[in-house]
């Protein structure tokens, strides 16, 4: 069980509903039904062993989460997977109902099959994973990932396209476009020799962003460059 924030959800419940089924409760202090519903919540969550998580959020201190959420009234509980609401209720409910809503998280034989596949990591699991599973995400990135470091980039463009971008996905694609480069030593003599030619060449301009997806947001560097462009273009 966690408390998420505003500033947390992002990473806590929406990224983290990519790995493993997440429910959130919706809830306040002052909520007489919310409190007799939590410790029912938290029972049924345990009791999947960590196959899935529950999320605490109190609506008083994070008002945007509830606004996504569309909340009018509480407890109100909704079960997010890959990112998506696939179930929820509002309302107090007994143990039994929870218990159902709970355990129809859980992933089936061959979603468990999947995973087991797509942890095991190696290019035969994962290409097996995709057999089962075609557009599975974990598969596609991870798969994609081995066609970088083997230099086959634009096999892992292609299977990239099967599913939805995310920032795992921008930035493997990233990699598959730029050869595997990283973030290197070098990286700011590149950009500074790119960024004169990213209003006129689209292919400039394109190895520019890829370079600063790669650094990633926690480079300090990537923001200052990121002005730069805006500037150069605009």
């Amino acid at each position: 069980m966690a408390d998420v924030t505003d500033a947390t959800f992002a990473t806590a419940v929406a990224e983290r509903s990519h790995t493993v089924p997440v429910v959130v409760d919706l809830w306040a202090p002052w909520c007489g039904p919310c409190k007799t519903l939590g410790p029912i919540l938290e029972q049924a969550v345990a009791a999947t062993g960590g196959s899935v998580e529950l999320a605490k959020v109190n609506v008083d201190e994070n008002p945007q989460t509830a606004q996504a959420f569309q909340v009018q009234g509480i407890p109100a509980v909704y079960a997010m997977r890959d990112g998506k609401v696939v179930d929820g209720f509002v309302g107090a409910q007994g143990e039994a109902a929870v218990a159902e809503f709970v355990q129809r998280l859980l992933p089936t034989e061959l979603e468990s099959e999947v995973a087991g596949l797509v942890a095991a990591g190696d290019e035969g699991s994962l290409r097996r994973a995709l057999e089962l599973d075609a557009d599975h995400e974990g598969a596609v990135v991870g798969l994609a990932d081995l066609l970088v470091a083997q230099q086959r980039g634009d096999e892992a463009l292609e299977l990239l396209e099967r599913i939805p971008e995310t920032p795992e996905v921008r930035r493997v694609a990233a990699l598959a476009r730029t050869g595997g480069r990283a973030g290197d030593a070098d990286a700011e003599a590149r950009l500074e020799d790119l960024l004169g030619r990213v209003k006129a060449d689209p292919a400039a301009r394109q190895e520019f962003v890829d370079l600063l997806e790669i650094m990633g947001s926690d480079d300090p560097r990537t923001a200052v460059y990121r002005r730069r462009l805006t500037t150069q273009l605009y």
